[in-house]
């Protein structure tokens, strides 16, 4: 390789030049940057509980700042749209100007806003004035976004929920005229207090009761059958004292005032009053002469006799009264189904849209409250801590750093030049190393 000393040195020399030109012909690019703070804390919205989550709506900003709307504002805003004149032109500057910002978040409410720009047939110190004019456009889409746009949002929004409050208000009275129709046509239809179910089982239950007094009355007027058989109508006197005539007189009289009361027939003691009149009349036809009297206690017993018919009599006709409304209950039951589950369905409508409409009302006035908050403090304190700097030297490209990776690359290149043709085209200095070489005796050599 060293007698091809040369040939590495041209090369090195050649690649290094090329090199160099490609550097220096590479524009200088220039960075400016910003930094921001913003105060997301308000303590009266917190105490009040309406503390909005403004740590999301400054992320929000923070990404929608690259978005193409805004990209384009900062465009029409500074010397980058000088150029552009139709649509194709704008999304491309729209494109190459995304790669060239950036918006990072260094705490909780710290921003640092970065813009670079170069080349665009613009001289550095263009350059260096538009990277700081795109700095300070981005801080005031930043303002303008999140302030006043925050504000506007919230009108829109606040106009937004009162069309969907007065689309759920009308869906809330239809739903609730819709359920009181369909409850006062199917009165007694529908489960709960008065429903079909719960008559027929207050019936059932009644009709238990009814029976089990029945039962207890024929037991009690079969003891009162049984007493009297055993006991005489007459018992002997010393003269005639009263006696059945007597009785029957009294409850002749005991009737003509229950009726002069305006007690009917069929009332159970008009009832009970006549029986023991026929028994006193039974009595009196048979009672002798002068031999007897009628026995108190078997006028007693008589008069027990017609009470408990009275009761059994009254008794029966409830049963039968009560059977009937349970047949006529059970007919009508089936079709109860149908209507519950009808009547679930009309509920379930109009619950869903009843908790709609109470959530969209708090929600509403929430969101009109906060409004109020934020007219009068402002939620979002906007500082700006460093402004757009202004660039004094290039950031970019690191020219001492390429031009060293340039010569590195150049020495490389001339040391494996020579390297190459020395494999290609073999020679030799002295008479030995050809003799190791080829391993063949050398008789000797030309100097």
């Amino acid at each position: 390789m060293w007698t091809r000393r040369w040939i590495a040195l041209a090369i090195a020399w050649a690649v290094c030049m090329a090199g160099w030109l490609v550097v220096a012909m590479v524009p200088n690019s220039y960075e400016s940057k910003a930094r921001i703070f913003v105060q997301i804390d308000d303590v009266l919205a917190d105490q009040i509980g309406i503390g909005g989550d403004r740590k999301r709506d400054i992320e929000r900003v923070r990404q929608t700042l690259t978005s193409s709307v805004n990209l384009e504002k900062v465009i029409r805003a500074t010397r980058l749209g000088d150029k552009v004149t139709d649509d194709k032109q704008m999304q491309a500057a729209v494109a190459g100007l995304g790669k060239n910002v950036k918006v990072v978040s260094q705490q909780d409410n710290l921003f640092e806003i970065t813009g670079y720009a170069g080349g665009g047939g613009r001289n550095d110190g263009e350059n260096a004035k538009l990277a700081q004019d795109v700095v300070q456009k981005m801080i005031d889409i930043f303002r303008e976004e999140n302030l006043a746009g925050g504000r506007g949002e919230m009108t829109d929004t606040l106009a937004f929920m009162d069309q969907q409050l007065a689309s759920r208000k009308k869906d809330l009275e239809a739903a609730e005229l819709k359920r009181t129709e369909f409850e006062a046509k199917n009165v007694g239809f529908i489960p709960g207090i008065g429903s079909i179910s719960t008559k027929l089982e207050a019936a059932r239950g009644q009709l238990r009761d009814v029976e089990s007094n029945l039962l207890a009355a024929q037991s009690a007027l079969a003891s009162i059958n049984g007493q009297l058989s055993g006991t005489p109508q007459t018992i002997a006197v010393a003269g005639p004292a009263g006696g059945a005539k007597g009785a029957l007189a009294q409850a002749q009289s005991d009737l003509g005032s229950m009726r002069a009361r305006g007690l009917t027939d069929s009332h159970p003691d008009v009832i009970a009053v006549k029986g023991q009149i026929a028994g006193l009349q039974k009595a009196a036809a048979g009672e002798g002469g002068a031999g007897g009297t009628l026995n108190p206690a078997y006028s007693s017993l008589i008069s027990i006799k017609a009470d408990r018919e009275a009761s059994i009599v009254a008794l029966q006709s409830r049963k039968g009264s009560l059977q009937a409304e349970i047949a006529q209950l059970s007919a009508q039951q089936f079709s109860e189904p149908t209507v519950a589950a009808e009547a679930a369905r009309i509920s379930r409508d109009y619950d869903v849209y009843k908790e709609q409409y109470d959530k969209l009302l708090r929600d509403r006035e929430q969101l009109r409250l906060r409004g109020q908050v934020e007219t009068e403090r402002d939620a979002v304190k906007f500082e700006v801590i460093d402004p757009p700097t202004m660039p004094t030297g290039p950031s970019a490209p690191d020219r001492p750093l390429l031009l060293m990776l340039v010569l590195v690359v150049g020495v490389g290149a001339g040391g494996a030049g020579a390297f190459a043709l020395a494999q290609l085209k073999s020679a030799y200095s002295t008479t030995g190393q050809l003799e190791r070489s080829t391993g063949l005796p050398v008789l000797g050599g030309v100097s």
